[in-house]
């Protein structure tokens, strides 16, 4: 896997309020031009939406110049509405074909559930996957905001390729366990969530997301959680501003040196939060910088949860 950044796409389906799309398949293009090869989405991000954007801005470009990742398994109504998840088997192939069709491609470089199926054993989902590296649909099984248990688990039937986990400044919590298990397992960490979906971005402004935004419902954006999260950024912000960055391009930097083998997956929706997402690569920061970061914004700082309670019991990461 590419060790610069990822491009996460999801926001380009509208998670995070309208986009436009123009703008959307010019940052992706941007992206690419930049070095970066590994594009995210999911087959549930605006119902295809975002794989049919994804297949229009690769048009005319080297499949193997680019690596796609796709989560699945999210099932989804008309309205939008969330209505579970299915890791079957069949599901798997039935999701995959959809998937393949949308994209314009004859196969997916990483394929993964979006979250672990309660209903099916991880080894039925991570063996499917791997009959369809067989057949040469896909090349990698990834994972996605899975426990140490079910990582290893998995492990044992096929090779993982990346372990994609929330890890940021303000959400650690993949440190105690999660992390350790992926190194001894070879798994790699697709890091998203680096910018905590804009609170520590140094941008946000504390004012309301829109109704179909998805911080209008995340605990972290709500009241005086908000209130005592904006202030962990302004210690960020003083820290920035003596190295001579952005508060983004420090939050960036700071996942990208927790190891070689940890990848910031950067949601950035246009070309401007890219170029300012790329400037993080130059940073290299300091022992003494890493401290002072880790002083100012301690372990569990961060007021209210990384999602919704009903969302948090799907996620097999925090249990």
């Amino acid at each position: 896997m590419n060790k610069l950044i990822g491009l996460g796409c999801m926001g380009m389906s509208g998670m995070y309020g309208p986009s436009d799309r123009a703008e959307s398949i010019a940052t992706v293009h941007a992206a690419l031009a930049a070095g970066i090869t590994l594009l995210d989405t999911g087959d549930f991000y605006g119902m295809g939406h975002n794989e049919l954007l994804i297949r229009d801005a690769l048009v005319g470009r080297a499949r193997d110049a680019v690596q796609i990742s796709v989560k699945f398994g999210a099932l989804r109504g008309p309205d939008g509405a969330w209505l579970g998840y299915d890791s079957r088997p069949a599901a798997i192939r039935n999701f995959l074909s959809y998937s393949l069709q949308r994209l314009g491609t004859d196969y997916i470089d990483i394929y993964r559930p979006a979250r672990l199926d309660p209903a099916v054993p991880i080894e039925d989902t991570v063996g499917a996957i791997a009959d369809l590296i067989k057949a040469g649909y896909v090349r990698q099984v990834g994972l996605s905001e899975v426990g140490a248990a079910t990582l290893r688990r998995a492990a044992a039937v096929h090779p993982i390729s990346d372990l994609q986990i929330e890890y940021s400044l303000i959400s650690r919590g993949i440190e105690a366990q999660i992390l350790p298990t992926c190194r001894k397992l070879g798994i790699d960490i697709t890091a998203y969530g680096v910018l905590s979906r804009g609170l520590i971005s140094g941008h946000w402004n504390g004012s309301s997301a829109q109704a179909k935004d998805f911080r209008a419902f995340s605990p972290r954006f709500q009241g005086e959680n908000l209130k005592t999260n904006l202030a962990l950024v302004e210690r960020l912000r003083s820290i920035a501003e003596s190295i001579g960055a952005s508060v983004a391009q420090v939050a960036i930097a700071w996942v990208a040196a927790q190891g070689t083998d940890i990848i910031p997956l950067v949601g950035s929706r246009t070309r401007k939060q890219l170029t300012e997402a790329l400037g993080a690569l130059s940073l290299q920061l300091t022992a003494e910088q890493l401290e002072a970061l880790s002083l100012a914004i301690p372990h569990d700082a961060a007021a209210g949860g990384r999602y919704p309670a009903a969302a948090l019991e799907h996620l097999d990461s925090e249990k």
